[in-house]
């Protein structure tokens, strides 16, 4: 089954990319497939009561919460027509801090809701992914969910809808990406870590939040790094004219 292994290999991508790679910043996320198969697939398997069908939604959602978890900035991309940011899948750009989807003429480069982005799999919040997205607005996750119904969503609309972050045509594309990347990558990593844990785990703090995410985040980690109480941290040097020297490791 192509979900079990899909997410297989992306939970040992992410556990690679944490204990053997702590120097990379930013993370790109690019999916490729066909959307109506991945759709096809979350409606079969919701529909499935057998107990394999339930490891399985219970193993993408393990994996959806380490993604939510991981120490780096992540981008979701769509820029090909075989990308397949649908169901399951797009729940990958929903944790992601920013998507950047390319503008096609024919409009082949979209995005698709389906039964996996209705509750299936919860952030540690206890909220779903888009309703993190759009906390405090019900009407825009209802909009969203019953828009994607109807079919795919290229990107003007997505852009439209609050879905992605920006939607450009392909003279600008590339070096807006290149230019979101590069300026990512040059600030301070324990910053957005504390940034990007408060954006991802937006609502009300549960015990699962106060361990693994943002209060682990800044009482376990932030504060405790020499980028903000060591003797060249950003607070032991607020106020003075010297400029903070950062470790550029990631957690």
């Amino acid at each position: 089954m192509w979900a079990l292994r899909a997410f297989r290999e992306l939970d040992d991508a992410l556990l690679r990319l944490r204990f053997d790679h702590p120097e990379v910043a930013v993370v790109l996320l690019r999916t490729k497939g066909d959307r109506a198969l991945v759709v096809a697939h979350d409606a079969a398997l919701a529909k499935d009561p057998s107990g394999f069908a339930r490891e399985v939604r219970l193993l993408q959602r393990r994996v959806l919460k380490r993604l939510d978890n991981t120490a780096r900035s992540l981008y979701a991309v769509a820029d090909a027509a075989d990308s397949c940011f649908a169901g399951v899948l797009l729940e990958t750009a929903l944790a992601a801090d920013r998507l950047y989807m390319l503008i096609d003429g024919d409009e082949a480069i979209a995005l698709q809701t389906s039964v996996a982005n209705d509750g299936v799999h919860p952030t540690a919040t206890g909220l779903t992914r888009l309703e993190a997205r759009f906390y405090g607005e019900p009407a825009r996750v209802a909009k969203v969910l019953g828009r994607g119904a109807d079919g795919p969503i290229a990107g003007e609309e997505a852009e439209q809808l609050g879905l992605a972050t920006i939607a450009l045509d392909d003279i600008d594309f590339a070096d807006e990406l290149r230019i979101a990347v590069e300026e990512r990558a040059s600030l301070s990593p324990d910053a957005l870590t504390g940034m990007e844990q408060s954006l991802r785990f937006v609502g009300p703090e549960t015990l699962e939040t106060k361990i693994f995410g943002r209060l682990s985040a800044w009482q376990n980690w932030i504060f405790t790094r020499a980028n903000s109480t060591g003797e060249h941290g950003a607070l032991t040097l607020y106020g003075r004219p010297e400029r903070p020297s950062f470790q550029w490791n990631r957690t």
